[in-house]
């Protein structure tokens, strides 16, 4: 058994492949400065990172976090309170407190300036954090501060950069301010909070693990002390954030019974919904529906609402829209529009084919027809010709060039002329020989 537990230890022992201790150290105050270069590199990919947010882009705001520095100093406070280097953790404290006012400054001066103000997806995304936040902050934090602690250093610091995601939190921070909403302000700044805590709280117990020399030996109180401290920091933010996760999982599973509703006592029966809305903060809450063309009696709406229990859409009222007399005319007059007004392009290009059409002629149908009436003409070319008569005004006359073995006499392209103007519907037109 023991030899059992001794290689299951070799598989999840950490000080394999680590880096010497003090080679770490250096690496990680190195790394929480915030002057120069890094603080010019910071507010590139704040502005990265809102406009990433501001068109919605995935893309760009993965690529904002890649170019973040914004880890060092979170990373460097976990070391300072792991090995207790207070000088270390103020330092770090205080660089990243000059970050995160440098990241809202950009990032405010940007969406002031932008002439997009809209809350896209990716935005919002950000202002609702919950107890999944915390999972995904701490696991990035271990993930983060192993690879700071191997000699291979390897992927895994890119990839915590995009999950634990600092800079867009930031970014949103920003935009509520610049907004004057101060409900993105505070939940955006609240899960940055999440993220940079529980990064730097892995980072203290992975520390603590791998036994780095403690810099400042502390006596039980102050330990104690210390302990007090991280516990109460975590609580203040693990219990919102459970809350909200709380909330979150609630909501989700009252729009899939909405769903459910909606599709068995409506869909399935074929009654078209044309409006829905649920208002799932109200008390009680409210399910909005309006229909193409179902009208409800009292009687109909009073039953529907009873039928909310067995769903388990309990404190709902369904409120029914009986009057859509105007949103029906109005896309249904939108779809008629659509149908019958064409726009300029396609007026244009329809133009162009009728013209083309009117000017086109089935040169080998009629040169067999023409045959028979004349056999001594082999070959015939027909196209409209515009003539100037003056010069306001045109005349489109059609032209027959033909080829013949004999010449057609004057009675012969007369007899021919009055064919054309029959078979074409044209009131004149002019033919030649081909010479």
């Amino acid at each position: 058994m023991r030899v059992l537990v001794n290689k299951l230890f070799t598989y999840v022992n950490l000080h394999k492949g680590e880096e010497d201790k003090n080679k770490v150290l250096e690496s990680v105050i190195s790394n929480i400065s915030f002057r120069g270069s890094n603080l010019w590199i910071l507010a590139c990919a704040i502005v990265v990172a809102s406009v990433g947010l501001n068109v919605n882009s995935t893309a760009v705001i993965i690529g904002a976090m890649l170019i973040s520095p914004l880890m060092g100093p979170i990373i460097g406070a976990g070391f300072g309170l792991g090995i207790y280097d207070f000088n270390l953790l103020k330092r770090s404290l205080k660089n990243l407190l000059v970050a995160t006012l440098a990241s809202l400054a950009v990032s405010t001066v940007y969406f002031y300036i932008s002439p997009f103000k809209e809350a896209m997806p990716e935005l919002l995304s950000r202002t609702s954090p919950n107890f999944y936040d915390i999972l995904i902050a701490f696991a990035g934090g271990l993930v983060g501060v192993i690879a700071t602690t191997r000699v291979e250093k390897g992927n895994p610091i890119p990839g915590v950069a995009i999950a634990t995601a600092l800079m867009p939190p930031l970014c949103t921070a920003g935009y509520g301010l610049a907004l004057g909403n101060m409900k993105f302000f505070f939940g955006a700044l609240y899960l940055y909070s999440i993220n940079c805590v529980f990064i730097c709280l892995a980072t203290f117990l992975i520390v603590k693990y791998l036994q780095y020399p403690i810099t400042k030996q502390l006596d039980e109180k102050h330990q104690k002390q210390v302990r007090y401290i991280i516990t109460t920091l975590i609580l203040i933010l693990i219990l919102p954030s459970i809350y909200f996760a709380y909330q979150l999982f609630q909501e989700k599973k009252y729009q899939h019974q909405i769903n459910v509703f909606m599709e068995t006592e409506f869909t399935d029966k074929g009654i078209a919904i044309l409006y829905k809305k649920t208002k799932f903060n109200e008390n009680p809450k409210k399910l909005e529906l309006g229909f193409l063309t179902k009208r409800f009696n009292e009687e109909e709406i009073k039953s529907l609402n009873e039928k909310l229990k067995s769903y388990d859409l309990n404190n709902t009222k369904l409120l029914i829209i009986q009057d859509t007399t105007d949103l029906k005319s109005d896309i249904l007059n939108e779809i008629n529009y659509n149908k019958s007004v064409l726009s300029q392009k396609d007026v244009t290009i329809l133009n162009l084919k009728n013209e083309i059409a009117s000017n086109k002629y089935e040169n080998k149908a009629l040169l067999a027809e023409i045959k028979i009436l004349f056999p001594e003409i082999e070959n015939i070319s027909i196209a409209n010709h515009t003539f100037n008569e003056d010069t306001a005004n045109t005349k489109t006359i059609p032209v027959l060039l033909y080829k013949s073995k004999t010449e057609l006499d004057e009675a012969s392209k007369q007899k021919l002329t009055l064919w054309l103007q029959q078979r074409l519907k044209k009131k004149q037109i002019e033919i030649y020989s081909q010479k």
